[in-house]
């Protein structure tokens, strides 16, 4: 490796070349380990559901056990994320990748009863909230500011991608594979990323400050809390992910639409699938040269409404086709989440950014559950699906135009620029 930092890549090109992030083994490394526990962790989520439903044949166990895949991460991303602040980010994220290995492989064994194959998953799970916050607050380090929130974009890509890759070949792998060989695999993913993380990442020392802060837990989360709350800018950008509350709803009500709809079983998987589709070609049309990060800034607030509005075409009671487009407008809209979060993070202070992260992803997990569970019940009371999408489009595209203003206001800091904290 090279001793330059990603910045004077950057520096010798005079504005970052396409190919920067290729040149920098660490993010090679980094990114390697995330595609295949994303699929991994894919397969996993199938084989669970396909197994608890093969020994319970009841449907409530089996949407049980799904939630259980990333409940316990609301939990941790509140109580454990700290660990990425208190110790290197690295052996954090080695940690817990053993960990995971360690707790799915006992899941892979045959004949584990079902309440020890739960305890098993929410243990495992526990784990990916400071993972997560370790490898946010790391990716500043390995790539410095100027090509930061580029690699942030190719992280969701394939985060996004590797999921739709998942769902669509997951159920045939695991009919073929089995379900607890299906677990196996998932372990061995966790093994392979702790032992590329080890090798092909760099050792970095806890940051600069960590030992002036507080070490008690309810007092780094209390702080890391106050910082948010305290930054007009930090407040706004986590409204403007947390608007996710709203959108993910056509997700969760999917399959009574399309029955409201007179579709077929399977236009609910194209339902799924338009959404994360618009997020992947929303990433790659922002992270064009021609859009600067100032202009994707100030873009985040227009974006932010445009990902609601279109909702409120579901009131019109439209087909599966039409509702497929909304979708995709929706999900292209919804790609400004990649350049709010990356400012997010770069706007925290450095020894600080696990905390904060874990905190800010965590109310985004609740805001999903509850957005979800809220249209559940609003569908559940009017009787219909359509109806409860298009109220969720009207309320989310108010709150985003509120959000809009505020972050406008926050951002005209310094002049109009944001300036970012080492």
């Amino acid at each position: 490796m090279t001793d330059r930092k990603p910045g004077d890549i950057c520096a010798e090109s005079n504005g970052c070349r396409s190919d920067s992030l290729i040149r920098l083994s660490e993010f090679r490394t980094l990114w390697a380990a995330l595609a295949q526990s994303v699929l991994g962790d894919q397969l996993a989520r199938v084989a669970l559901s396909l197994l608890v439903f093969e020994r319970t044949e009841s449907a409530g166990w089996t949407a049980a056990t799904y939630a259980l895949t990333s409940l316990p991460a609301l939990l941790s991303g509140v109580l454990l994320t700290g660990l990425a602040d208190r110790f290197p980010r690295r052996t954090v994220m080695i940690g817990c990748d053993l960990v995971r290995a360690v707790l799915v492989g006992l899941m892979a064994l045959p004949g584990t009863p079902l309440p020890l194959l739960a305890g098993l998953l929410v243990l495992a799970q526990l784990a990916e909230a400071p993972f997560g916050a370790s490898q946010g607050a790391l990716m500043p380090a390995v790539l410095g500011e100027r090509l930061y929130e580029r690699g942030q974009r190719v992280v969701m890509i394939t985060h996004q991608s590797g999921q739709l890759v998942g769902f669509a070949v997951g159920g045939v792998l695991v009919v073929w594979l089995g379900s607890h060989v299906s677990l196996g695999l998932n372990a061995v993913t966790f093994l392979i990323s702790a032992v590329l993380i080890r090798v092909g990442v760099k050792a970095r020392p806890v940051d600069a400050g960590a030992d002036a802060r507080p070490k008690r837990m309810h007092t780094q989360v209390r702080s890391a809390a106050a910082l948010i709350w305290s930054d007009p800018r930090l407040r706004s950008l986590v409204a403007l992910g947390w608007l996710a509350g709203f959108i993910v709803l056509p997700e969760g009500l999917a399959a009574p639409f399309a029955e409201e709809a007179g579709a077929s079983a399977a236009s609910v998987g194209l339902l799924l699938a338009a959404h994360p589709t618009g997020m992947v070609l929303g990433a790659a049309l922002l992270g064009r040269a021609s859009v600067g990060d100032e202009r994707r800034r100030q873009l985040l607030g227009p974006l932010a409404v445009g990902a609601n509005l279109p909702l409120l075409v579901y009131w019109a009671g439209p087909g599966v086709g039409v509702a497929l487009l909304v979708l995709l407008v929706s999900g292209i809209c919804s790609a400004y989440q990649i350049t709010a979060g990356a400012t997010f993070v770069l706007l925290t202070p450095a020894d600080q950014r696990g905390q904060a992260l874990g905190l800010a992803r965590s109310g985004l997990t609740a805001m999903q559950g509850i957005g979800v569970a809220a249209g559940g019940l609003a569908a559940q009371l009017s009787g219909s699906s359509a109806l409860t999408i298009g109220g969720a489009g009207l309320v989310g595209t108010l709150c985003a135009i509120m959000v809009a203003v505020s972050w406008a206001r926050a951002r005209q800091t310094g002049a109009g620029t944001i300036p970012l904290r080492a």
